[in-house]
């Protein structure tokens, strides 16, 4: 895979792709619609945020490429790449266990907090990784 050059685009599955962690200075896009609710994304090698209608969505320190984001009743995947380590912050259901799955290796479990981020680390490199998290019933 590699880098989003458009920072954010929905692709022809309808999930999104954005960030490109080889940007030298912060590149944003704004109002980015899909249907109907407005995504914001900024990019470079320090930092990938993208938010919707106002609230974070995702984060990566540093900056990360993420492929086909998806986000259902049940948790969320994607596929990211970048350069070594990355944190990555995700806001998802409040006070709700995840099983976190990264390149189909169970990695163990995560909760929310109380309002709604989960932590985790992934050792990113140009292949993409991917990465899911299920909702713990």
């Amino acid at each position: 895979m590699a880098v989003v050059k458009e920072i954010i685009r929905v692709e022809e599955n309808g999930t999104l792709s954005f960030g490109n962690y080889q940007l030298p200075e912060k590149t944003k896009v704004l109002d980015f619609e899909v249907e109907g609710r407005l995504y914001k994304a900024k990019t470079f090698y320090e930092v990938t945020k993208l938010k919707r209608d106002g609230a974070l969505v995702y984060e990566s320190l540093p900056g990360t490429a993420v492929h086909n984001f998806k986000v259902t009743d049940f948790g969320v995947s994607f596929e990211v790449e970048g350069e070594g380590s990355s944190q990555i912050t995700l806001e998802l259901e409040p006070e709700t266990e995840y099983k976190l799955v990264v390149h189909d290796i169970t990695i163990g479990t995560v909760k929310s907090t109380v309002s709604g981020k989960v932590n985790f680390s992934v050792q990113c490199t140009n292949e993409a990784q991917t990465v899911q998290l299920k909702r713990v019933k």
